[in-house]
């Protein structure tokens, strides 16, 4: 039961929401997870979903699911492309991994318009700006 699982803290793994220059000189954005742990993570699962409303109508995208089996320390791996279509909701990643065989979990949650420019900060792991959440 999960109530008898021992959940440490999360500590060394980030989301972060960056923008790229594409070719037409616009921005794509891709939400990215970093591991800056010294150890690999393993069995990565990130479930993200957005919610919330717009003009007093209720909101909220399609739950999709991603796997990675492997992040090694220091690196990141793409987990999805965000369009700004959405950056007015609440976006969570829900982020479950191992380290050995302790679990991890944690939820990430962009709140409504926190995906803006005045936010964006470089990120170095990336080369490129964008909104850290760790």
């Amino acid at each position: 039961m999960k109530k008898d699982i021992n959940f440490l803290p999360v500590e060394g793994v980030q989301i972060v929401i960056a923008r790229k220059e594409n070719e037409a000189g616009e921005y794509d954005w891709q939400v990215f997870l970093i591991n800056q742990n010294d150890v690999p993570i393993k069995t990565v699962f990130v479930t993200s979903k957005g919610y919330g409303q717009k003009n007093e109508q209720e909101q909220k995208t399609s739950t999709l699911r991603h796997f990675f089996t492997e992040i090694n320390p220091g690196a990141y791996e793409v987990v999805e492309s965000i369009m700004p279509d959405v950056f007015h909701l609440n976006n969570e990643y829900w982020v479950s991994y191992f380290i050995g065989d302790q679990i991890f979990d944690k939820k990430f949650i962009f709140v409504p318009d926190s995906i803006v420019e005045e936010n964006l900060v470089t990120v170095p792991a990336l080369g490129l700006e964008g909104i850290l959440h760790d």
